[in-house]
């Protein structure tokens, strides 16, 4: 069932269009007449078949044979009978079948010549909405029914910007055929979302690629992120792969390689870059810092390990057993105690450590043997010998250092050597190469302590005389392995913002996709195409005689 003609104005409107259609038809029928070398007969033959004028005969002849090579046997018969100045009552039937077949394109190419000839090959209601398309009106009303592909409604849609009103119901008839550009329209005003998968649509694997990456950018794979040349992706990707990151000037990725590792300078600004909900999460990462204490969330992000280091600055031991954090620092922590000779905070980190008996077999032995230390310290030799023992059997440098604990035992106590060791005595590990530029920077600092003169002036003394008779086995060894107290080298994942979708590529609201809708709602009018020519009123007999 076909919808009532408009009404009011709308009906008004389409009627006065329509009769300087047939008036700019007459005239120009009149002026090309005597030109076309049609015969009076062969005009008053199509005349049957809803063809008036010479000047409409040809563009007749023009049309059928652009259908010509589309056409098929009883088809193909039709058209060209008609083609030698024969048309008959199967001609429409043909051309109506020929256009079933072809694409929306031929469709409306062919529906919108009729029209212009003037054929009277549409109902009344066909031509009607034809006549509105031609003249660029989109504001049409059509029941769902006669909208097949959703083309008026799109339209209608299109002509008011309100693509918001779109009917929901109608996007699978669109979403197949809708120029890209018009999806994106659709997309910007909302009416079309990840819900509604319009990549499944699409033919092409480049717009199906496309649209994922507008809509639904985590699902989009390396391989898609590399056809579309979207480096956001790709820079993202790599970083959080703990890749060399693209090229980049500024963003937010530099900004978090260097929080990873642990430039706190760059916090403020980093801040700025990122959505409110990292925000806040950077900040319960900070206001941490005060007391030692993260929720697990934190903690369990080794990315962000550097940065609580270079802020954190423990007041009292730290308790190894609340978190893995908690226990690097804690190591980290009795460590740099130990070299910078504060011996009591130092015991005091290393008997939280001692404690901790449920730690990683090589955290263990680090424990033991900085235990074992602070026992060589207060000579206490016999006690850090048992410690020993416990580890000699996995590390060298700890046989090592039973070693030197025996050979102390051997000696009177007045006449043993300094128990330290002269490395951690001027804040380096064991075996530094840069004591010397280490001992020169401390003298000076220290130029009028008297007494961290003489311990610094002991440890070089010390260390010249071992590598002088490159022995160094009366020297305590500490670290075992340094790579226990390594910081994580992993990035930041939680601060990573999420991946941004993809910016339309396509013009907003293009002409060119505009009319290919409009093309489309045209085409749709195809199943107003009649199988007779429709009997012309006294208006249409007026102006085609």
């Amino acid at each position: 069932m076909t919808n009532p003609p408009p009404t009011g104005g709308a009906r008004a409107e389409a009627v006065a269009r329509e009769r300087e259609r047939l008036r700019a038809l007459r005239e120009r029928r009149d002026a090309q007449s005597v030109d076309a070398g049609v015969d009076g007969f062969t005009v008053r033959r199509w005349r049957k078949v809803g063809v008036f004028g010479a000047q409409a005969v040809l563009q007749a002849h023009d049309l059928l044979r652009q259908l010509l090579p589309l056409a098929q046997d009883a088809t193909h018969d039709a058209l060209a009978t008609a083609l030698r100045d024969e048309p008959d009552d199967w001609l429409l039937p043909a051309v109506r079948s020929v256009l079933e077949r072809a694409t929306p394109a031929t469709v409306a190419a062919a529906l919108t010549a009729a029209h212009a000839g003037g054929f009277l090959w549409l109902s009344e209601v066909g031509e009607q909405r034809l006549t509105a398309l031609a003249a660029g009106g989109d504001a049409l009303a059509a029941a769902g029914s006669e909208d097949p592909y959703g083309a008026v409604a799109l339209l209608g849609a299109l002509a008011t910007d309100g693509t918001l009103t779109f009917p929901p119901r109608m996007l699978p008839r669109v979403l197949p055929w809708i120029p890209l550009s018009v999806l994106d329209d659709l997309i910007e005003a909302g009416a079309v979302g990840p819900e509604h998968q319009p990549w499944q649509c699409r033919a092409e694997e480049a717009e199906h690629t496309y649209l994922k990456a507008r809509l639904v950018p985590d699902q989009v794979t390396a391989e898609q992120a590399t056809a579309l040349e979207w480096t956001a992706w790709q820079r993202r990707n790599a970083f959080l792969a703990g890749g060399e990151p693209l090229p980049s000037a500024g963003d937010v990725y530099d900004l978090l390689e260097r929080v990873a590792d642990g430039d706190a300078s760059v916090v403020k600004e980093l801040e700025r870059e990122l959505p409110r909900d990292l925000v806040l999460r950077l900040r319960r990462l900070l206001d941490g810092v005060d007391v030692g204490n993260w929720d697990r969330d934190i903690w369990e992000d080794k990315g962000l390990w550097r940065l609580i280091f270079s802020l954190w600055e423990p007041k009292a031991a730290v308790n190894p057993s609340r978190s893995p954090l908690h226990a690097l620092m804690a190591l980290r922590q009795a460590y740099d105690l130990l070299c910078m000779n504060e011996l009591v905070r130092a015991s005091s980190q290393i008997d939280k450590l001692v404690s901790f008996e449920t730690a990683a077999p090589a955290y263990r032995d680090e424990v033991l043997n900085f235990h074992a230390y602070t026992l060589l310290l207060r000579e206490e030799l016999d006690a850090a010998a048992v410690v020993l023992e416990e580890i000699s059997g996995s590390h060298e440098p700890a046989r090592s250092n039973l070693r030197m604990i025996q050979q102390r035992r051997a000696v009177a106590r007045n006449d043993r050597a300094t128990a330290s060791n002269p490395y951690l005595d001027l804040g380096l590990p064991h075996g530094a190469a840069s004591w010397e530029a280490r001992y020169r920077d401390l003298r000076r600092e220290h130029v009028h302590d008297v007494d961290m003169s003489a311990q610094l002036n002991s440890a070089m003394k010390r260390i010249r005389d071992a590598e002088r008779d490159e022995d160094w086995s009366g020297f305590f060894v500490l670290p075992l392995a340094p790579d226990v107290f390594e910081l994580p080298d992993a990035v930041p994942a939680t601060l990573v913002p999420p991946l941004a979708p993809l910016a339309r590529r396509t013009t907003p609201h293009s002409p060119e996709g505009l009319g290919l809708v409009r093309q489309r709602a045209v085409a749709d009018l195809l199943p107003h195409l009649l199988n007779a020519p429709r009997r012309p009123d006294r208006n249409s007999r007026m102006h085609t005689q």
